[in-house]
C-alpha cells in the first residue's frame, strides 16, 4: 500500500546579498531572480522561490562560484488557491 501525503509547498519571497557582481544574464541560472546591483561591490538576488530546498540550491550555486553572502532574507507568502 502506498500512501501519498499532499503536503502544500508555501511560496518564499527571497532577498539575497552578495560582495562581488553577477551579470544579469545569470538570471534563469538562478531560477529567474531578479538581479540587481545597489553599490558597486554588491549584487542583490530577488524574487520567489517554491520552497527551502530550492533557496538552498540557489545558494549552493553562489557558493560553487565563490561568491560571499552578506545578508539572505525569505518571507514565506501564501499561494493562492482555488479551492
Amino acid at each position: 500500500m502506498i500512501l501519498f501525503i499532499h503536503q502544500r509547498h508555501k511560496m518564499q519571497k527571497i532577498e539575497i546579498h552578495i560582495k562581488g557582481q553577477i551579470n544579469k544574464k545569470w538570471s534563469d541560472w538562478f531560477g529567474g531572480l531578479t538581479i540587481s546591483h545597489s553599490k558597486p561591490d554588491e549584487a542583490i538576488l530577488t524574487g520567489l522561490v517554491r520552497d527551502q530546498a530550492a533557496l538552498y540550491g540557489i545558494i549552493s550555486r553562489l557558493r560553487d562560484l565563490g561568491l560571499e553572502l552578506t545578508s539572505v532574507n525569505s518571507q514565506k507568502i501564501k499561494e493562492n488557491t482555488h479551492e
